[in-house]
């Protein structure tokens, strides 16, 4: 048989190429195999420069090109080289997405997740960066709906989520993204945080630096198990604020720190930098909750 002269059926081209015959068949009935003719009996016969089609198309298929694509590209509407980069593209998201999911039933399986955590984790393992973004977006939004001032860059700081999770994400961001979705979700962090920046917008003084500066001797009263009304936590308050303050002003500077402490909060800082591939910073919140007792214990 002579291929630049002979023509083949469609169990010829099968045996050829390894193809099935009903796949060539669905193919040529697509159009992205048209036959260089008919036998006398209507069977379809192809020449050689179709067999060089088909097996570019068999080519293309197997690389996951879809129909609509390989038909430009046979048809030369389209270079191969854009079409395959278009799918590069597609193909790497994929496999971003394959490797978060793969994190996500690791994180499941050592954790052992209730079905809500399970449900939550396989929503954000589907969701785009955007679409993350997005859950942290309208928690700021919704927050600071009418907050002026200051608080502008606190809600910018808060929004800070890196563009991508890694392509190979540890277990730690996966448990961070699934502890600060289901945080931003909670409605009582949201009136807390809101609290916090609306009172950051008054004309109430803040709390002052001296005490907030010291907060390593609370922190290691803390360690230490110190009451902070026993006479030896009232000792070291006394290295942290002015033992001249009155009762009064005690109860006042306690509330002022009170207002802008939050166990929550902070932890919502700590998962941000988890995401973002920060340093872990060490608890605050502990020893401010500690001072905060001992200015309220009093003399």
């Amino acid at each position: 048989m002579n291929d630049s002269t002979d023509l083949f059926g469609i169990g010829q081209l099968a045996r050829r190429t390894g193809l099935t015959v009903r796949t060539i068949r669905f193919w040529s009935d697509l159009g992205l195999l048209p036959p260089t003719a008919r036998s006398a009996a209507g069977y379809r016969r192809y020449d050689a420069a179709a067999v060089a089609r088909l097996e570019l198309l068999s080519s293309l298929r197997e690389l996951g090109f879809g129909l609509d694509d390989v038909r430009r590209i046979l048809d030369r509407q389209a270079n191969v080289q854009d079409v395959a980069r278009t799918h590069l593209l597609a193909l790497d998201a994929e496999l971003r997405t394959l490797r978060l999911r793969r994190a996500v039933l690791r994180s499941i399986t050592r954790r052992g997740s209730t079905t809500e955590e399970l449900r939550l984790m396989n929503d954000l393992a589907r969701l785009s960066a955007r679409e993350r973004q997005q859950i942290i977006d309208d928690f700021v939004a919704d927050v600071f709906a009418g907050v002026e001032g200051p608080p502008a860059g606190l809600a910018q700081a808060m929004r800070e989520l890196p563009a991508e999770l890694p392509d190979e994400p540890t277990d730690e961001e996966v448990d961070a993204w699934l502890e600060l979705a289901e945080l931003v979700a909670d409605p009582e962090f949201r009136r807390r945080v809101r609290q916090m920046a609306v009172a950051g917008t008054t004309d109430e003084p803040a709390p002052p630096l001296q005490p907030m500066a010291k907060l390593e001797l609370a922190r290691a009263a803390v360690t230490a198990g110190t009451d902070p009304a026993s006479p030896e936590g009232q000792a070291v308050l006394d290295e942290m604020v002015s033992p001249a303050l009155t009762p009064d002003q005690r109860r006042a500077l306690a509330d002022s720190i009170d207002t802008f402490t939050d166990r929550r909060v902070e932890r919502y800082w700590q998962l941000i930098g988890v995401l973002n591939g920060r340093e872990p910073f060490p608890p605050a919140v502990p020893a401010a909750e500690w001072l905060i007792a001992a200015l309220r214990a009093g003399r």
